[in-house]
Order: structure tokens, then sequence, then C-alpha cells
């Protein structure tokens, strides 16, 4: 998709003369700051340069804690074009793509805990650990019937909730979770997932022909591997290019 870009599109996604892009801190599998310079590397921040440069403008990297707050920032048009999972709660606001990438969710069980599956956890008296406002707790937030959902500021500190509380599961994304197993002894993972994550580039709604743009940019990245070389490129472990 290498042609001259609508001056429709550079006005809705460049209103600056800086691409200002809002990123999650949260998501530790496709962001991290170095922490002697400070600067953010990875899934992300390649495909966001990626992204300047066929707008040929200058990237402006915004970072959050996490992705409600990227969410909620696009109320007030903090920034221009945003990297989290799409979400109905999220499209109220925000135009989204269809996901460039994939990341799998399910549960973790501490040593002799009763539940087996899935379908065990959704019921009376099983409380879950989770990430306020990340994806899966919407998702969770919407699906779950019976079971306890019990919130914490961000993935390491729903982690510890599970484990000072005793809360019977732990929600999480699945690579992360294979590393929480490894510090429980005993603990398991339940086999296959309750969602998949679908890692996505919002702007905000009212932005048409940015969010028409943004669809087709998309498309491309996946098509022609772009997306597979960024997650190679950064020794990135389970996760997958969206279909």
């Amino acid at each position: 998709m290498e042609h001259q870009i609508p001056a429709a599109v550079r006005s809705e996604l460049v209103p600056t003369g800086r691409l200002r892009v809002g990123v999650n801190l949260g998501n530790f599998l496709l962001v991290n700051k170095d922490p002697a310079t400070g600067e953010l590397r990875g899934v992300v921040p390649d495909l966001a340069q990626e992204l300047g440069r066929r707008l040929d403008a200058q990237v402006e990297l915004i970072s959050y804690p996490g992705a409600g707050q990227v969410a909620d920032a696009a109320k007030t048009g903090a920034w221009d074009v945003g990297f989290i999972g799409a979400e109905p709660q999220r499209a109220e606001e925000i135009a989204f793509t269809p996901a460039y990438l994939e990341i799998p969710a399910t549960y973790l069980v501490p040593a002799g805990s009763a539940i087996r599956s899935l379908a065990d956890v959704d019921r009376k008296g099983v409380r879950i650990a989770v990430s306020a406002k990340s994806a899966y707790d919407l998702f969770l937030s919407r699906n779950l019937k019976h079971a306890q959902l019990v919130r914490a500021e961000g993935i390491p500190a729903s982690y510890a909730l599970f484990v000072a509380d005793k809360l019977e599961v732990l929600s999480g994304l699945l690579p992360r979770l294979v590393t929480d197993a490894q510090a429980l002894p005993g603990s398991r993972i339940l086999e296959g997932r309750f969602t998949a994550i679908q890692q996505a580039i919002g702007t905000p709604k009212a932005r048409a022909a940015g969010a028409a743009w943004l669809r087709e940019f998309v498309a491309d990245i996946k098509s022609s591997g772009l997306v597979a070389r960024a997650i190679a490129r950064h020794g990135v472990k389970g996760v997958s290019v969206a279909p």
C-alpha cells in the first residue's frame, strides 16, 4: 500500500504534525521499556514506526500503564492511533481494525484445586483474580454468570492478589501464566482458552477516513509477513498472527 496518502487520512491521523501513538506498557509481550534509556521496544513500537514511515510522520509513543488507560484516553484526543485489544465496550469510542495478532487467555489454578476444566470455573464460590480493565476482564465481565471477578491494577498485581488472598483462579494471558505456574509448585494451567485477545489498531471513532486507511494497513502488514517478522525478531512466544 505504498502510495500517496489522501489529505483526509493525513489530517485525521496526523492532526498535530506528529503521529501520536498510544501504547499499553502492561502488555509486556508486545512492548517493553529499556530500564537504562527509557526507550520503548517490541512488536508494537516496530509497527508504530512502520505506520509513521508510511504516513511520512514522526512517531511519538505515548505510554500508559494499562489497556484501560489507553482506551480512556481516546475520549480526550491524547493519541491519534492506539495499539490495544479490540473489545465491544472500547469500540463505543474507538474505531478498530481487524486484529493483527492474537494472544490466548486462560486460567491458572493452585495446587490441589478441584477445578479441572474451563467449564468448572463459572460457578458460585469461585473467585477469579483479573487485571482491571484488561481485554479479558471486559470479556469475562460480559460472559461469566456465577463466578466472582476480583480486580487488581495490572497483571503483576492480579497475580499477587491471587496468591495473597488464596483465590480459586487466576485469569491471564497464556504466556504470562506459564511463567506464573513455574513460581507456584503444583499449580496448573487449564487446557484450552476462554478467549483470544484481538490485538488491533484503533483511532477515535469520528475519524472515518483514518480508520479505513488503518484497516488497509493492517491487512497489508499481515499478508506481507511484517507482523510475523516482528514477532520473530523480538522472540515473542505464545502469540500468533491473526487470521
